[in-house]
């Protein structure tokens, strides 16, 4: 039979986008499916903080490229908007191209990262298929290394600068995370430091419901498996003169215990001493 003629075109393939986490440990905190995505990518796009992860994920995939360019160089002064923008655009060109694209983040990629939401987000305006595929945080690291559970009296968290610019109000039988400490007060979106003059404004804003004395931690996640997470107690009154990188975050244990809620017992028909 001779074959009936169509006009159809060729469908382009569709291309997709697909954000993963590596986690905090170099190699040993990604999960196998993230690993996978990597694996199988026409093209992965990377944000990791230094060359040994890097260097990992290149021999995963033949084409990783590397998004730290964007990023201001020697003594550029660059807008992090900017930088962003520019980011997501070089990740939607090759989306755009029909291509299944990954980008590999530090940590989780929804935490501390915006780029993974703002493609995603540009990617499924377009029409195209985009997720996120969860990893491991710094902050589920800094649960496992300094020894707490959470739940035990619950917690708060926020980035430090905006706990510094808004009316955020701690609670202070809680544990309270200030994460991006090393930039804390810091606006202009340009700069990867702070001064002992803002954490300075900082430590008066916190001693409104913890003592001056009262121990806080200074913490980071290990990025290879031979280090050790950086896990520095001092008091509140010396977070000024504390070394900070921008990868510590604040850790402020409780102040205060828990208290009980005697009305919601008593409609409960609960006492204290049921609750140990």
């Amino acid at each position: 039979m001779t074959p009936v003629p169509t006009d159809k075109k060729q469908e382009v393939p569709r291309g997709t986008l697909v954000c993963v986490g590596t986690g905090l440990n170099l190699a040993g905190q990604i999960s196998i499916l993230s690993k996978s995505y990597i694996e199988n990518a026409d093209v992965v796009f990377s944000l990791v903080p230094d060359g040994f992860a890097q260097h990992w994920l290149e021999t995963l995939n033949e084409d990783v490229r590397s998004l730290q360019p964007y990023y201001a160089q020697g003594d550029e002064v660059k807008n992090r908007r900017d930088t962003y923008a520019q980011m997501v655009q070089a990740i939607l060109d090759e989306v755009r191209l029909g291509k299944k694209v990954v980008c590999a983040l530090y940590g989780h990629p929804g935490v501390f990262a915006c780029v993974s939401h703002f493609a995603i987000a540009q990617a499924k305006d377009e029409g195209y298929s985009a997720k996120m595929e969860p990893g491991i945080s710094a902050e589920a690291c800094l649960w496992a290394d300094v020894g707490i559970d959470p739940g035990n009296s619950g917690h708060q968290s926020f980035e430090a600068s905006q706990f510094m610019f808004y009316r955020h109000t701690p609670d202070p039988t809680t544990h309270l995370l200030l994460w991006q400490i090393g930039i804390a007060g810091e606006h202009t979106l340009t700069k990867f430091s702070t001064s002992s003059d803002r954490l300075q404004i900082l430590v008066e804003q916190l001693s409104e419901w913890y003592p001056l004395e009262h121990e806080i931690v200074i913490y980071e996640a290990p990025n290879l498996p031979v280090q050790s997470p950086r896990i520095d107690r001092l008091p509140l009154k010396n977070l000024p003169f504390a070394e900070l990188t921008p990868i510590s975050t604040l850790l402020i244990p409780p102040s205060r215990e828990l208290a009980f809620n005697t009305e919601i017992l008593a409609k409960l028909g609960i006492s204290e001493a049921d609750l140990g």
